[in-house]
């Protein structure tokens, strides 16, 4: 299991991506979904009482712990609100390119505005999901099966 001081997994030595997403009120939503693509573990802290100008209760800190990635995430964001940029994506080394187009079809399946492109020879690709957030999946070869 994972060591959420040094982000290695026990008896491994594995080191794995660590990211930490804020959402609108959604992270609940987004993090299920990314747990769909990705499999792994949930866990949600919420308050216990819904808050003032929070629809629902919001999750304090969420995380998804899965073998390629781990992503926690808020719907707490600081004064200046949630500001989406350019200047951020999560790069993700896929296996092969079965294992990144069956990533690809995941990640895109809640954006209505996807692009379906043939990219099985490009190393890294880009892609936007509905939450907003920009992959760069690659792989080490192209021409690995």
């Amino acid at each position: 299991m994972l060591n959420g001081n040094t982000m290695l997994f026990k008896n491994t030595n594995k080191v794995v991506s660590g990211i930490f997403l804020t959402f609108s009120g959604n992270c609940k939503e987004a993090l299920t979904f990314y747990h769909s693509c990705f499999g792994g573990t949930l866990h949600f802290d919420t308050f216990t009482n819904q808050l003032q100008d929070f629809p629902k209760n919001p999750v304090t800190f969420g995380s998804l712990i899965s073998k390629d990635i781990v992503i926690n995430g808020s719907d707490l964001v600081a004064d200046e609100r949630r500001i989406i940029g350019n200047h951020l994506s999560v790069f993700l080394m896929c296996e092969n390119i079965v294992y990144r187009n069956l990533l690809v079809d995941k990640l895109a399946s809640n954006h209505d505005h996807f692009p379906k492109r043939h990219h099985d020879l490009q190393k890294l690709i880009e892609i936007s999901d509905a939450y907003d957030v920009k992959w760069l999946l690659a792989i080490s070869c192209v021409m690995q099966p």
